[in-house]
């Protein structure tokens, strides 16, 4: 999105119709090279706070929280403090790669039945949707334990911008025009973001000085103003009694949340997924994201198989779906070492032939027996709904450390209920469990559970060191976004500019492989000879990267054209 920090006005408003000249949107670079630091976002103020933080000598980690803050101001409906992520750092000095889940859990009073029988429409505009946010949490955690400066520090670019505002483009105005219906029905929401009734004229400024007086806040009390303060109150009562606009006719349910449950959430540093490809070294999110175990897998399975095309990336995608919906979840005894095994991989394989297998494909038996190539039968999950939301940014720094972050209020506009005097809008994330009645499935919800993810912050290092940064937006679209970056990079030969930007088709083990329409255009006779089915996708994914290319050089990447476009600067541009 084009955004730009424009001078506040006399008097502090929050829609401002005529913005000076100097307001105009600073032209976004989607590829940068150079030296002392990288970094790619999907929004120019974002990249900025996180280039400014490199410029003043703070690591990746200082820039990453930096970035994910001002992107809850200018991202709003993808990511914020009411939302949660994961993240996966290099550390230079320990050589060691690790990982931060924040993710949103459910309360304590939530069962395996909370949601059924509830419309998923219906569940995405309530306080029954809204997971216990883990951003802040994680911040306070990345800072303490790989950055160098304070959250109260952090915060600074993002106070900055929320209370100087940024310019309106055409796809902040598109989102918030989409959801100007339930916008409406939530006083809070209206007030904020339909200023006189509609949404934010494109080439207006938007302020919103509530969020920057949150931030401010939080900067001075610290995270326990969220976990168990007087924020942490007004987020539950907000979510126990949202405040619905007199007159709708809105059934906006309310929620579990409890206090309680703000003051018991904790981050947790997990074992990242890895998986060793052609050399390569592959680290993603471990469960309760699928993210690092379901684009492992695929990897392993192309690995595997004789040569590496297209028709390869969408079957072995259809496969490692499969095991997904069938194993993966916040439960106790995902097997992931076995679905991250060659062998593994090697039985899976042999169902790869000329032709796309019949759908669906059967999830395999990650058992630890694997002769010959057995014909697994047995029901197969469907994919579950998840929002095309979230965002995605990578940073490097001078000293080689390297993250890799999603964040996320799930849905565009999360629950689309703000909290009243806050300027903060709260996630929507408890949609993201399989709502049932499904017995067995490991992604049903339940008290304190984290909803099963498709976020796949990545990271690639070849004998040992990062060489690589990728990462996306999109429900579950995120993880085969993924992949098909990394089959484009290093199996088709792309250099990483135009693996991101190459049009993008999504296997997802459905009945048709949803496609961009440049995809369709170039592939589709090819491969619909060999049995693929089609349906369009007019966009997938919004992705940003980086490549560390030897010597301090360094290339960050982001989208083109995706959703506006992304934004990528470094430090030192080559010359």
């Amino acid at each position: 999105m084009r955004r730009v920090i424009v001078p506040a006005a006399a008097v502090l408003v929050t829609l401002t119709t005529a913005p000076p000249a100097s307001a105009v949107p600073q032209q976004k670079v989607p590829v940068a090279e150079g030296y002392g630091g990288a970094v790619a976002t999907v929004d120019h103020d974002a990249s900025k706070a996180a280039l400014a933080v490199l410029r003043k000598g703070g690591n990746a980690m200082d820039a990453a929280v930096a970035a994910g803050a001002v992107l809850g101001v200018t991202e709003p409906y993808s990511a914020g403090l009411a939302g949660g992520g994961f993240m996966v750092y290099y550390d230079a000095r320990r050589g060691r790669v690790h990982t931060i889940d924040g993710r949103e859990t459910a309360p304590r009073a939530m069962t395996s039945t909370s949601l059924e029988g509830i419309p998923f429409d219906e569940a995405v505009t309530s306080g029954l949707s809204a997971g216990i946010p883990g951003a802040v949490a994680q911040w306070e955690t990345a800072l303490r334990r790989f950055g160098t400066t304070s959250l109260k520090e952090a915060l600074r670019p993002a106070i900055e911008v929320a209370d100087k505002g940024f310019v309106v483009d055409q796809t902040f105005h598109d989102q918030t025009a989409a959801n100007a219906a339930r916008f409406k029905d939530i006083a809070s929401t209206a007030k904020l973001y339909l200023p006189n009734g509609a949404p934010p004229p494109v080439g207006s400024t938007f302020r919103n000085p509530e969020l920057a007086d949150t931030y401010r806040e939080l900067g001075r009390r610290g995270p326990g103003w969220l976990y168990g303060g007087r924020l942490g109150r007004e987020i539950v009562t907000t979510v126990k009694n949202p405040p619905v606009t007199p007159g709708s006719t809105r059934n906006v349910r309310p929620g579990l949340m409890e206090l309680s449950d703000l003051r018991d959430y904790r981050t947790v540093l997990r074992e990242p997924a890895r998986v060793d490809y052609k050399g390569l070294q592959v680290y993603g999110m471990a469960p309760p994201s699928s993210g690092g175990s379901t684009v492992g897998e695929a990897l392993n399975i192309l690995e595997a198989l004789p040569a590496v095309g297209l028709h390869e990336y969408l079957e072995a995608s259809r496969l490692a779906f499969a095991d997904r919906g069938k194993y993966v979840g916040d439960i106790p005894g995902v097997p992931l070492r076995e679905l991250l095994s060659d062998a593994f991989a090697k039985e899976r394989s042999c169902l790869v032939g000329d032709r796309a297998m019949p759908h669906p494909a059967a999830p395999g038996s990650p058992d630890g027996d694997y002769t010959g190539c057995p014909q697994p039968a047995g029901a197969t999950p469907e994919v579950t709904a998840e929002g095309p939301e979230t965002t995605h940014l990578t940073i490097a720094d001078r000293w080689g450390n390297v993250v890799a972050y999603n964040l996320t209020i799930e849905s565009t506009g999360g629950n689309g209920i703000v909290v009243p005097g806050r300027g903060v809008m709260l996630n929507n994330e408890l949609t993201d469990f399989t709502f049932g009645p499904a017995a067995g499935d490991p992604n049903l919800p339940g008290p304190g559970k984290r909803p099963r993810s498709s976020m796949a912050p990545t990271l690639v290092l070849k004998h040992g060191k990062p060489v690589l940064a990728v990462g996306s937006p999109g429900g579950s679209t995120i993880i085969t976004t993924v992949l098909q970056i990394l089959v484009n990079r290093y199996d088709l030969g792309m250099n990483l500019p135009d693996a991101l930007a190459a049009p993008r088709a999504t296997q997802r083990n459905t009945a048709q492989t949803q496609a961009e329409q440049g995809f369709l255009d170039t592939y589709r006779a090819e491969l619909e000879a060999r049995g693929h089915t089609f349906a369009l996708n007019p966009e997938i994914g919004a992705a940003t990267g980086l490549e560390l290319l030897g010597k301090g050089r360094m290339q960050a990447v982001a989208e083109p054209s995706r959703r506006g476009g992304g934004s990528a600067l470094v430090v030192h541009p080559a010359r």
